[in-house]
């Protein structure tokens, strides 16, 4: 019953990361049936491009991203760097974070690109993240600003 019990570890230099997981044109994303059904018409999604409409969806679920140290939207503290979306409806997000060594470094960018990922019209969302240029506080709005004190 007091029997050591010997655990053995083995070192590993990386690991391959799992495959991302894709949406295929064949697969037709589930909706809300309850939302077309009881409007009496399906809803049209937002085309893609600059300046489009689906661009203008995507930043609005980036401004409902916030960082969780700061009482500031992602998008307003100035962390996101370009909003591309392509005419097939794909959305690439380039981003920073506050530094290198945040504590949601592993995982916001996963949570904006399945935030953005969940936005009708939305093929595939990818996200960027990049160190340069670094981030400092001039890349905040004015509103984030005003919210922190700074102004």
């Amino acid at each position: 019953m007091n029997r050591e019990k010997k655990i053995e570890t083995e070192q590993v230099d990386a690991v391959t990361p799992p495959p991302r997981a894709r949406v295929t044109p064949e697969f037709e994303r589930k909706k809300d049936y309850l939302t077309g059904f009881l409007a009496g018409e399906k809803q049209q999604e937002p085309k893609g491009g600059a300046g489009s409409d689906l661009q203008a969806s995507v930043v609005e679920v980036l401004k409902s991203i916030y960082d969780p140290e700061i009482p500031v939207d992602i998008y307003e503290l100035g962390l996101i760097y370009g909003v591309d979306i392509s005419e097939d409806g794909d959305a690439t997000i380039t981003m920073t974070l506050t530094t290198p060594h945040c504590p949601v470094a592993e995982s916001m960018p996963g949570e904006v690109e399945l935030r953005v990922g969940a936005v009708p019209g939305v093929g595939d969302a990818e996200v960027e993240l990049v160190w340069d240029p670094p981030w400092d506080p001039e890349k905040m709005s004015d509103e984030a600003r005003l919210e922190l004190g700074m102004l």
